[in-house]
């Protein structure tokens, strides 16, 4: 038993320094977007791209993925996420826009190889507790966040140099993930299972899975509830600096939210014990996210430290949720490796228009309330594909068959449409 403690806490360790930087080299960004901006004289809608590029990114290996007939190992693609993350953070180094737009590029694929593949892992290596290990795997999605969102300005003051050193130094975690990761992928490299056949003899998991209602339940509910979570990391501070707070100040009530995120993606399996299914959760998300953006645009700027909380609250909830129904609705490893690349393949592609649509509103409007009422809509539409997504059923699986249990989350098995 001591032996499988420490195999499991090993797994865990390995999943957490993959997930340390998968937001970073994004979330960072907003905080120094006015510097970037003006060392560079970008409109609104060209610093928003500088947040939106890399989100039209992040579902890119997961469109390429869905159609591929075997896929790379999960360990093959975890390292080589990371090296091309190291390789796109110092890419921004150079002293030129082009660098820069191109370094964000990178980073996007690169942050992509690693969001598809985690999934499937936690499928593989944790499959009667996909809930709880999903928690923990985005509690270091947002807590990583919301450190680089406090930390980046200060770090900017204290050694100088520009925007460009904070942002550099976020290649060392990403360099000691692929690293740590290096021998489990020697190890694996003849381990059955370890890279998640494709066909099974009846019809392409892929058919079956973007023929899926349910599927594009899913799918919908990542892309909404990615797209309100990257207006956050896109704008959030320039609001809170527009509205009169400074910008360290506006960069702390950012990590703020992000921290939030972070108790709210814990709180995730806690709630779902108590629950049939992941339909209450889905309406949590949305009553949080809506008032919490109500109270950041429009309450007064002395309370946004509240209102930010509560965003961060709906919205680690919602991420939680939307990444653990990749497991709880895929029969099993090669439906959920399909499921991952079409959630966020596609979803990533949904949220990446968030920060471009509202940057450019805020340029035709010249304030917030127009695109701020813009995200209250979408954050409403967010329950009906929660509402779908949430109901206990399976994509290809036998109704004779039960779902794991996963921490008080079950499903029933139905296939989908």
């Amino acid at each position: 038993m001591t032996a499988r403690r420490g195999v499991i806490a090993l797994q865990l360790s390995l999943l957490v320094l993959v997930a340390v930087n998968l937001r970073p080299a994004v979330v960072a960004v907003g905080p120094l977007l006015p510097e970037i901006s003006d060392e560079y004289d970008l409109s609104g809608t060209a610093a928003g791209a500088l947040t939106t590029l890399p989100l039209l990114f992040f579902g890119s290996y997961g469109l390429a993925a869905a159609f591929m007939r075997r896929s790379p190992r999960s360990e093959t693609l975890l390292v080589s996420s990371m090296a091309l993350l190291v390789g796109a953070l110092l890419l921004r180094l150079v002293d030129a826009p082009a660098a820069l737009y191109a370094g964000s590029l990178a980073a996007g694929i690169a942050i992509s190889i690693g969001n598809i593949a985690m999934p499937a892992v936690i499928k593989r290596d944790h499959p009667s507790s996909i809930a709880l290990v999903t928690s923990i795997y985005t509690v270091a999605i947002t807590a990583s966040a919301a450190l680089a969102a406090a930390v980046v300005i200060p770090v900017d003051q204290a050694l100088g140099g520009g925007w460009r050193v904070p942002l550099a130094l976020l290649a060392v975690p990403a360099a000691i993930a692929g690293l740590a990761w290096l021998p489990r992928l020697a190890r694996t490299r003849d381990v059955p299972g370890a890279r998640p056949a494709v066909g099974d003899g009846t019809r392409p998991p892929a058919a079956t899975v973007w023929r899926s209602t349910l599927a594009w339940h899913v799918t919908f509910f990542m892309g909404v509830q990615s797209l309100l979570a990257y207006v956050v990391v896109g704008w959030l501070a320039t609001i809170l600096q527009d509205r009169g707070m400074t910008a360290e100040t506006a960069g702390y009530a950012f990590a703020l939210t992000n921290l939030m995120q972070a108790v709210g993606s814990l709180s995730m399996p806690l709630l779902a014990r108590h629950m049939r299914d992941q339909r209450p959760l889905a309406v949590i998300t949305v009553v949080l996210a809506f008032v919490g953006f109500a109270g950041i645009a429009w309450a007064p700027l002395g309370s946004a430290w509240l209102w930010g909380t509560v965003l961060g609250l709906g919205q680690g909830v919602g991420f939680a949720m939307a990444l653990a129904l990749i497991g709880l609705r895929a029969h099993d490893t090669r439906v959920a490796v399909q499921l991952s690349g079409m959630a966020q393949g596609c979803g990533y592609v949904v949220a990446a228009l968030g920060p471009l649509a509202v940057g450019a509103l805020h340029d035709a409007t010249h304030g917030w309330n127009a695109p701020m009422i813009l995200v209250l809509a979408i954050t409403a539409a967010l329950v009906v594909p929660g509402l779908a997504a949430g109901r206990n059923r399976t994509i290809q699986g036998p109704a004779a068959e039960r779902s794991p249990a996963l921490h008080g989350v079950q499903g029933d098995n139905r296939s989908s449409p």
